[in-house]
């Protein structure tokens, strides 16, 4: 069973192995979804678990799999255009963004969104930095520079933000990216030898081992050379 609490609110699916046998919505109290908690309000009650336990499933869905867009790496480091403000680019290489980009795609499935207060409580919490380390202006700045970029969305003139789930997919993807795919392919470069098998050894990390071995072969015929861990 996987289950996100947000608030008075629970997302759960059950799962056996590879199979999904279904999804709930649960609300703890009614009154959070502010509709009313008499009898004659049920339907509507009905109505919007219906709808949190949808938005859930496609949450799910989108970071499940990721999709990255032809020119999408190119076009995150550039500023961009916020009505009438400019702002500034999306750059993977720093920390803080990496960090902040973790959070929004965690906060995804919230079923009202998320405020900017709590995606510096997230940022906190997932990296342990304090409130001095990453400030709410820290966070509100970093939303409008997301916002710029279509990857976090504020309907009207509400305080929350949503992540649409074109935008969950490509956080989803650079993350894997960067994190997965570049940064220990890269490691793995820097030995031409594999060491000593681990115990545990999936499928996954036959395929990390077969691109390490490609990869050196194509730095070779491109003349680039990784630098010898033993000489450092």
């Amino acid at each position: 069973m996987f289950k996100l609490h947000f608030g008075r609110l629970t997302g759960k699916a059950y799962t056996k192995g590879e199979r999904v046998l279904r999804f709930e919505a649960i609300v703890h109290n009614t009154a959070e979804l502010r509709c009313g908690r008499m009898i004659e309000h049920f339907p509507e009650i009905v109505s919007q678990l219906a709808g949190i336990a949808e938005r859930f499933c496609t949450a799910l869905d989108c970071v499940d799999t990721g999709f990255i867009a032809d020119g999408v790496l190119d076009e995150l480091p550039t500023g961009s255009t916020l009505g009438a403000t400019r702002v500034g680019g999306v750059d993977l290489n720093k920390q803080r963004m990496r960090d902040v980009l973790s959070a929004v795609l965690a906060l995804a499935p919230a079923p009202r969104g998320f405020t900017v207060g709590e995606l510096a409580a997230k940022v906190h919490a997932m990296t342990g930095r304090s409130a001095a380390g990453y400030t709410i202006r820290q966070a509100a700045y970093d939303l409008r520079k997301l916002r710029g970029k279509q990857l976090v969305d504020r309907p009207g003139r509400s305080r929350r933000y949503h992540v649409p789930p074109v935008a969950a997919r490509t956080i989803a993807a650079l993350l894997t990216l960067r994190d997965q795919i570049v940064a220990p392919i890269l490691a793995g470069i820097r030995n031409p030898r594999m060491g000593r098998k681990p115990k545990a050894w999936n499928r996954v990390d036959r395929d990390y081992e077969q691109i390490r071995i490609h990869m050196q072969t194509l730095f070779d015929d491109l003349a680039l050379t990784t630098p010898d861990p033993l000489a450092a």
